[in-house]
């Protein structure tokens, strides 16, 4: 048995399949499946049940993954160590993180490849369960989530920013009814005809509420914050629509069919938009990382060093 072994049948299990793994691994699928039955000949058991569609494991393939897993990362952490006392440390990062979380993200990304241009970086983006599951079957080194919900047993969090979400709606827009022109009649007095708000210039979330909002899909980062900020201040809304990523939910208000909330940070990305401050009960966005707990591999500790 040798970590190359080891490496197919973690790609076969995480892929959950021989062709998608050898894409991943940029071999040819022949390969994967052999491997894996040279493998399996060895050990005296099958590892995986096949399947016309998929492969799942068998009570053997179970157990077999997490040890081969916690192989190549010691082995990783092995290469790492010998490469830090040659001056050039090398290794692989795998990060964990949901679509939009913490736009400034790349910053310490670039710092670190600047530092150790040796480093590999994976950034994946997954919803908060698969994040979970990650860190706890050790496909992910860290990561970078929203809220705090992460914590549990053996994981370590950290606050790295903080901030309140706006509301997004083309330039255009009157925050009042349900057009561009707003105004649903005489009785609504609120003061956001032009689109600038009440006096203060903010909005209110009950107000958010009766426009046409796009929502992002349940279990999402963005509409977790959102769902806690609109139970937590009494507000019931409906969407108009839902959409899986931030540049969908951006052409859909520049094209004032509906208004967003988003952290001020990722509405920062679209100048084009207009944004607006809750009055009250705003929704925030705290950005945490999260590790399991323990000295971190080489290159793992460079790339905090850089997210302090």
């Amino acid at each position: 048995m040798d970590l190359r072994q080891m490496e197919v049948v973690v790609a076969v299990a995480e892929e959950g399949g021989f062709t998608a793994a050898a894409q991943r691994l940029r071999v040819v699928q022949s390969a994967v499946s052999s491997t894996v039955l040279t493998l399996e000949r060895e050990l005296g058991t099958p590892l995986f049940d096949r399947t016309t569609h998929r492969v799942f494991l068998t009570p053997a393939g179970e157990v077999f993954v997490p040890a081969a897993r916690a192989a190549l990362r010691a082995a990783e952490q092995a290469r790492a160590a010998v490469g830090l006392v040659q001056g050039q440390l090398r290794g692989t990062i795998t990060i964990a993180t949901s679509q939009g979380v913490w736009a400034d993200l790349h910053r310490p990304l670039a710092a670190l490849r600047a530092e150790h241009p040796g480093v590999t970086v994976r950034l994946r983006q997954s919803s908060p369960a698969d994040i979970r599951h990650a860190l706890r079957e050790g496909t992910a080194d860290l990561a970078v989530v929203a809220l705090d919900r992460l914590r549990q047993r053996g994981l370590v969090t950290r606050l790295l920013s903080y901030e309140e979400m706006v509301l997004v709606s083309a330039p255009q827009r009157g925050l009042t009814g349900t057009g561009p022109e707003g105004g649903t009649g005489p009785e609504d007095n609120t003061g956001l005809e032009d689109g600038t708000g009440p006096e203060d210039g903010t909005v209110t979330l009950a107000e958010a509420a009766r426009l046409p909002l796009v929502d992002f899909a349940p279990g999402r980062a963005i509409r977790l914050c959102v769902d806690r900020a609109f139970r937590a201040a009494g507000v019931e809304r409906e969407s108009a629509f839902e959409v899986d990523d931030v540049l969908a939910a951006a052409e859909l208000v520049r094209g004032d069919l509906g208004v967003c909330v988003l952290p001020a940070s990722v509405a920062g990305r679209f100048p084009g938009l207009r944004t607006h401050a809750f009055a009250r009960h705003a929704p925030h966005w705290k950005i945490m990382l999260v590790r399991p707990r323990g000295d971190a591999p080489p290159a793992v500790a460079a790339l905090l060093r850089h997210l302090a």
